[in-house]
């Protein structure tokens, strides 16, 4: 694997018992890139977090990051690559018991021995990163859902991760906070210099911060690109994903009708 590759899925597989949910994925991520995956409920977007972090192990395949199979970690191991790991969950999932300050702490007491005033220090400084500076002694129901969603991002960079995990970081957010959590995902994983891959159904948005764009359906990567190339594309089915369309190759009946791939073509020359 080439170094300038800091994630690469190589014809990976997966099912829940005998419901096959990734069919032979390929996939390949750069260091640095901010990535999106897209695709309709189901398709199993979640189901490749799941197993970039280890959660979950293919029947077939392998699911490389840093040159490392994931799937052939043993428990220490993979504890030090999830350690490397940030990861943004839908709303945020912050611990209701816990203080602003003690949330964002939390990596930074569980991973390390630094001493308590280090830890204030650093805790301070992520949340002046994510522009909430003074919020420490609040409570997660003090805070609105925008201001909730940074600190838990405040969270997720606190050990400064070399990977990024974003499980739609957009959903239940009013368009002002959805602005500025995408304008920090950004910044952020610039200033970083952090590889990163969100999944998302906010298409617009998404494609002003994204360096490439990789579509899913039915367990397959049907199209990619970078997001001029997404914008521009021919496919009826990015066509459709991208504008909302209710009329196109993805049907309103169960199940959908056949021959989705049919009219789908790569956007580019197939590599990330």
């Amino acid at each position: 694997m080439s170094s300038d590759f800091f994630i690469e899925l190589r014809n990976v597989s997966f099912a829940y018992g005998r419901r096959p949910i990734l069919k032979n994925i390929n996939l390949r991520i750069q260091r640095g890139q901010l990535v999106a995956i897209m695709g309709g409920s189901g398709s199993g977007k979640t189901t490749l977090l799941r197993l970039i972090s280890g959660q979950y192990r293919p029947q077939r395949g392998e699911v490389l990051v840093d040159g490392k199979d994931v799937a052939k970690m043993g428990h220490a191991e993979l504890f030090a690559h999830r350690r490397r790991m940030g990861m943004l969950f839908q709303f945020g999932a912050l611990f209701t018991d816990l203080s602003v300050f003690d949330n964002v702490a939390f990596p930074l007491r569980e991973h390390t021995d630094l001493p308590e005033n280090m830890i204030r220090d650093l805790v301070i400084m992520k949340l002046n990163a994510v522009g909430l500076r003074g919020t420490q002694e609040l409570m997660p129901a003090e805070l609105s859902g925008g201001m909730a969603r940074r600190v838990a991002l405040a969270r997720a960079i606190a050990l400064d991760p070399a990977l990024m995990l974003y499980d739609e970081p957009f959903t239940g957010l009013d368009p002002i906070s959805l602005g500025v959590i995408a304008l920090l995902i950004k910044k952020l994983n610039d200033a970083l210099g952090t590889s990163a891959i969100m999944v998302t159904h906010d298409v617009h948005k998404s494609l002003d911060i994204v360096d490439h764009v990789y579509f899913v359906a039915n367990g397959e990567i049907i199209a990619e690109g970078t997001p001029d190339q997404v914008r521009a594309a021919e496919s009826p089915w990015v066509h459709q994903f991208v504008h909302g369309e209710a009329d196109g190759p993805v049907h309103f009946a169960y199940p959908a009708g056949r021959g989705l791939t049919d009219d789908l073509g790569m956007l580019g020359d197939g590599h990330a």
